[in-house]
């Protein structure tokens, strides 16, 4: 019986242990915050030269350079995605239920669903770079030749299909979840 105890008092700290492991994601989550406010100078110091050159600039550059602002914007959406939801899901429970600036977002998010958003925000980063590539498309071709243009294509369809099977996935397994559970309380209330 002591035995027994002995091991219960085990794997009870064993659980704790494995349990408190989460906390060690914790610190990377605060390097992606750290690393976020180096992109904000980075967007700021863009921002600057387009400004400095407003008057200089060809249409099509400047379209190029408001792009590349909003492809920093939609990569810092990203991080934060990831930053805010990966630590309420994985490492603890965020409590801002009832702050009014709560991003719609995390309602109910899970790991599956901040998988879908992250894709579908990799497709939109990555249709970013590719409508910069054919707003230029002459310089991208002597650049990175027609090959690298098709490699571009291709590479934001493996984003889109990605994005699309990873939605398809989560709503298959969501339907599985709560088509078992009404099977399982249907069942329970016949016997």
């Amino acid at each position: 019986m002591a035995q027994d105890s002995g091991i219960k008092r085990f794997e009870n700290f064993f659980e704790g242990f494995m349990f408190w492991s989460r906390w060690v994601q914790a610190p990377l989550y605060t390097g992606l915050t750290i690393g976020a406010f180096l992109y904000l100078v980075k967007f700021f110091q863009e921002l600057y030269h387009t400004f400095q050159q407003t008057t200089s600039l060809h249409e099509t550059e400047m379209m190029l350079r408001i792009l590349g602002l909003v492809d920093i914007s939609m990569v810092m959406n990203l991080v934060v995605m990831v930053t805010i939801g990966g630590y309420s899901i994985f490492t603890s429970r965020i409590d801002v239920d009832s702050h009014e600036d709560k991003p719609l977002w995390l309602e109910d998010l899970d790991a599956g669903q901040l998988k879908i958003k992250l894709a579908t925000s990799l497709a939109s980063i990555s249709g970013v770079q590719l409508l910069k590539t054919f707003i230029d498309y002459r310089e991208a071709e002597q650049k990175a030749g027609a090959e690298g243009i098709i490699i571009e294509i291709v590479i934001h369809m493996v984003f889109i299909i990605s994005a699309l099977l990873l939605a398809q996935t989560e709503k298959i397994t969501h339907s599985y979840k709560h088509g078992h559970a009404a099977a399982v309380k249907f069942g329970d209330e016949d016997h």
